[in-house]
This record gives structure tokens, sequence and C-alpha cells, in this order.
């Protein structure tokens, strides 16, 4: 039997793949970035169970993330969005999605990709910690805090510094499996 991380103990098959497969797994791919960053802000004030059901569902509400096309999305996708009971139907996320899509495209037309740009928070390697139980995990860091700041002066939103460190727990800028998860070694 494997050891997990105490928060992966749930029954849901969707959430112990997203554990054993995803979360953690260092991304340098800008549309997963984009997906992970929509969904992080999707999330907030949830859980993440909810969003992992329903992700299937933000995939074909929002174009399977690609950001150039939500950037464009207008008034008549709003609404479509706002009555589609798939996805979390908030009017503030979802305007944060579309204004996020629009910043995104700036950071890429900046940096070459928004990878370049968000990489460079970690010195483009993951930070490893060594938590030995899944209290000890912070809710935000200083790294996350100052990439949260640099996101809103680029014009995101729903990139709090807690929304920021889940960002970089799901897309690999740090390792924090617990030390005795079977994960924590392989990442």
């Amino acid at each position: 039997m494997l050891t997990r991380c105490a928060w992966a103990a749930a029954t849901n098959p969707l959430y112990l793949a997203y554990h054993d497969e995803e979360w953690g797994v260092p991304v340098h791919d800008d549309r997963k970035l984009f997906e992970m960053l929509i969904l992080e802000g999707m999330q907030a004030g949830l859980s993440w169970s909810t969003i992992l059901n329903k992700r299937a569902n933000f995939r074909q509400a929002f174009a399977n993330f690609e950001v150039a096309t939500v950037a464009a999305y207008g008034a008549a996708e709003v609404v479509a969005l706002l009555a589609n009971p798939g996805i979390v139907r908030n009017r503030l996320k979802v305007a944060a999605a579309i204004r996020n899509a629009q910043a995104f495209l700036a950071a890429q037309r900046e940096f070459g990709s928004f990878d370049a740009y968000i990489w460079r928070f970690v010195d483009g390697r993951p930070l490893r910690n060594a938590w030995r139980d899944l209290a000890d995990l912070p809710a935000h860091t200083p790294v996350s805090d100052a990439m949260s700041k640099d996101l809103l002066r680029r014009g995101f939103k729903f990139v709090g510094s807690t929304i920021c460190y889940a960002f970089m727990q799901a897309t690999g800028m740090v390792n924090d499996h617990v030390v005795s998860c079977f994960r924590y070694n392989q990442l």
C-alpha cells in the first residue's frame, strides 16, 4: 500500500489521480499553466474536489484553456459561462478568468512565454521542502507573496498569495509532498 499525503486519502479517483500523477509535477507548458492558474482562482472558497469534479466542464467552457480564445471572450461568452451549471458560476471569477487570459498574453509577449515569466520566481527550479506533517505546510510564503504582488501589478485577478502558493504546489514550482509520501522522492 502506498503512503500518500494525508489530504489525498479521499476515495474519489479523480482526487487520487491528481495527487499521484499531477500535483507537484513541474509544468512548463503555457496552456497547462494557464489552466492551473484559472482553476486555482476558481477554487477560492471551495474545495479542490469540487474543481476536479468540474474540470472537464471547465475545459469545455474555456476552449481547452486556449489562452487567446479566452482572452477574446465577450459579453455573449460571459452570459453562456454564467448559465453553465458545470462550472463555478461566479461573475467575478468568470471575469477574472478572461482578464487573466489577457494579462497572460501580455506576459507571454514580454517574456517569450508565461513559463519563462512565472518560473523566475523560483530561479527556474522547484523548491523542495521537507514537511513531515500536513499541518506543517504553509498557506503562503515570501515567494508566493512576491508572485501575487507582481501578478496583481500586471492586471491579474484572483491571485492572492494563498492562491499563488496553491498554484506553485500544483505546477511543481514547490514540492510539498510530505516526506513519507511515495511521490516526495519521485519528484
